[in-house]
């Protein structure tokens, strides 16, 4: 049981409250409670909590770039004193359906296997990717897309910005006989191992904590689900590391900024097959031609 818990408020924009909370899920709060333009959340007390801290200043940052109408979005952080979260926050966590192929779990539950469908089980902690999150779930729907229909072909994939490995687990899941999957953050690799151990993929999901332009080779998928801004930075390089015919899989994005992310990769030899909308999130699957 954990000791002590970090309270973080986040006092902001109706308009954005939701893309916060859902930010604050997926970096590991077991939960959130949204008042009226507010949102506060949870976090375990732990020795990168200046991380966390790190990493909510930064979204922050970011929500303001693209919604600068929101003005200020003031923060508090505060220790609460030792609690019984133990049962309480996995409340907050049951098995979900994501697209036709997956059905991704928190490891204390027991579901049912459904017929067709992967499980994934996943445990809830700091790093980026539950399958709560709208991104992660386009991400998986579109994986499913480009695996499909590939007539056992065997395939290598790579996986930017890892977070908790569902992404390069879903990839292998499918088929896939080699995923490298990138992040340079300790604690999302870590995470990662455990889940890649659980989901029994250790042989075919390969962790690098290497930049991208260390890899000197092309993937017939690449999946990256950053930020716009990061994505725009290393978009030359994302490029070139999809093969030609190759699926590139973008999410992380919000909408005002999808146009500049397809205007680059349109005007770089890739074309638009899909796109998924969801809430104000946008989801890209992009083929080399």
């Amino acid at each position: 049981m954990t000791s002590s818990w970090l309270q973080l408020s986040v006092r902001t924009d109706a308009s954005v409250l939701d893309a916060v909370a859902n930010f604050l899920i997926e970096r590991g709060s077991p939960g959130v409670v949204i008042k009226k333009n507010e949102v506060q959340a949870y976090f375990a007390c732990a020795g990168d909590s200046a991380t966390i801290r790190r990493d909510v200043q930064r979204f922050l940052r970011g929500i303001r770039k693209v919604c600068p109408e929101i003005g200020a979005v003031p923060v508090r952080w505060r220790m609460l004193k030792e609690r019984n979260w133990n049962s309480s926050w996995r409340r907050f966590f049951s098995p979900q359906r994501v697209g036709k192929a997956f059905l991704v779990a928190p490891p204390w539950t027991k579901p049912l296997r459904l017929q067709g469908r992967e499980l994934i089980t996943i445990e809830p902690g700091m790093a980026f990717g539950t399958g709560t999150h709208a991104t992660t779930r386009g991400c998986m729907e579109f994986i499913e897309r480009a695996t499909r229909g590939r007539g056992g072909e065997s395939i290598t994939a790579l996986d930017i910005g890892t977070g908790s490995g569902i992404l390069a687990i879903a990839l292998a899941k499918l088929g896939a006989a080699r995923v490298w999957a990138l992040d340079n953050d300790p604690v999302a690799l870590k995470v990662a191992r455990e889940n890649i151990q659980r989901n029994a993929v250790g042989q075919r999901v390969f962790l690098y904590r290497s930049p991208l332009n260390s890899i000197r080779r092309s993937f017939p998928v690449v999946v990256a689900n950053l930020t716009a801004d990061t994505i725009l930075r290393l978009a030359a390089s994302l490029a070139r590391h999809v093969a030609p015919k190759g699926f590139l899989i973008l999410s992380g994005i919000l909408q005002p900024q999808a146009k500049d992310v397809l205007l680059y990769f349109r005007s770089n030899g890739f074309r638009l097959l899909k796109q998924k909308r969801e809430k104000e999130w946008v989801t890209l699957l992009l083929k080399r031609t």
